[in-house]
C-alpha cells in the first residue's frame, strides 16, 4: 500500500502540475475556450490509462502459470525502465517544465483546438501509461489485495489536493526538492520490482540461479508476518532471496542512486509553477 501510495502521489502530482500550468495559461492570457479541448485531452489520457490498466490484468487472468510469471517478469523489466527514466526526466525538467509546456500549448493553439486537446492528451498520457504499468508490476511484487488499489488511490488523490492547492496558489512547494526525496524513494520500490522481474524470469527457467540462495532467513522472518510483508511491499525484500535477485537490486540502487544525485553539469534558473517554488 505505501509503495502504490508513493506512485500515485509522484505520477499524479506531475499530472497535476501539467493540468495547472495549461489551465493557469489558457486563463491568464484569456483563451478560456481552448479550455474544454484540455479537459477532453485529459479525461482522454486518464482513459486510456485505465484502459491499459485493465488490459494488463485481463491478459495475465487469462494465461498459464508459467506464462503469467513469464509476463509478469517482462512487464516488471519495463515498469523499472519506465520509472528510472521518469525519474531522470523529472530531475532535468523540473525547472524548466513550465515554461517548456506554455511553448507547447502556444504552438498546438495557432493549429487549432483539436491540437490543444492532443497536446494535452499526451502530456498526461506518459503519466498514465507508467502509472498502469508499474502498478501492475507493484501488484505482483508487493502481494495482491484492496491494499495495493487503495494506496493508489489515496496517492492520486492526495496529489490532486496538492495540485489544486497549489493552482490556487494557497500552498508553496519546492518541487525539486519534492521531486528528489520521491525519486529517491522510488529508487528504492524500482529496485524491489526489478528483484521481482528476476524471481519471476528464474523460476521460467530464462535465468539461472534460482536455488543459488543470497540468504534465507524464513525461520526468523516468516514470509505471511506483516513486516515481511512490508519490506516486500516498498523495497522488495523477501526472506529467501537468489544471489541474482540481491545482486541486481544492489546494483541497480548504487548506480541509479549515484547518477541521480550527481549535480547537473548546467544549472537552470528556477521557474515558479502555478503558485510553487521551483528550485534546486
Amino acid at each position: 500500500m505505501l509503495a502504490t501510495y508513493l506512485i500515485g502521489l509522484r505520477e499524479g502530482l506531475e499530472a497535476a502540475l501539467i493540468i495547472s500550468i495549461l489551465v493557469a495559461y489558457l486563463v491568464r492570457t484569456d483563451r478560456r475556450s481552448a479550455l474544454p479541448w484540455v479537459w477532453t485531452g485529459v479525461g482522454l489520457a486518464v482513459a486510456m490509462s485505465m484502459g491499459v490498466a485493465l488490459v494488463l490484468n485481463m491478459t495475465s487472468a487469462a494465461l498459464s502459470d508459467t506464462a503469467e510469471e513469464l509476463f509478469a517478469g517482462i512487464m516488471s523489466l519495463l515498469a523499472v525502465a519506465l520509472v528510472t527514466w521518469m525519474v531522470f526526466w523529472m530531475k532535468s525538467a523540473s525547472r524548466t517544465i513550465a515554461s517548456d509546456l506554455r511553448g507547447s500549448l502556444d504552438r498546438a493553439f495557432s493549429m487549432g483546438v483539436g491540437a490543444v486537446a492532443a497536446m494535452a492528451f499526451v502530456s498526461v498520457a506518459r503519466e498514465g501509461l507508467e502509472t498502469a504499468v508499474f502498478f501492475f508490476s507493484l501488484t505482483g511484487s508487493a502481494g495482491e489485495g484492496y491494499r495495493p488499489i487503495l494506496g493508489l488511490l489515496l496517492g492520486l488523490a492526495t496529489s490532486a489536493g496538492i495540485g489544486l492547492l497549489l493552482y490556487r496558489g494557497a500552498i508553496r512547494v519546492n518541487l525539486s526538492t519534492f521531486f528528489r526525496y520521491t525519486g529517491l524513494l522510488l529508487i528504492l520500490v524500482a529496485a524491489g520490482v526489478l528483484a521481482y522481474g528476476i524471481h519471476e524470469l528464474q523460476e521460467v527457467g530464462l535465468l539461472p540461479g534460482e536455488d543459488n540462495l543470497a540468504f534465507d532467513v524464513s525461520a526468523t522472518i516468516p514470509p505471511d508476518s506483516w513486516y515481511a510483508s512490508v519490506a516486500r511491499g516498498v523495497v522488495g525484500f523477501r526472506p529467501a532471496m537468489s544471489v541474482l535477485e540481491v545482486a541486481a537490486w544492489a546494483a541497480y540502487v548504487v548506480t541509479t542512486t549515484f547518477l541521480f544525485l550527481r549535480p547537473s553539469s548546467r544549472p537552470k534558473a528556477p521557474t515558479p509553477v502555478s503558485g510553487a517554488t521551483v528550485s534546486a
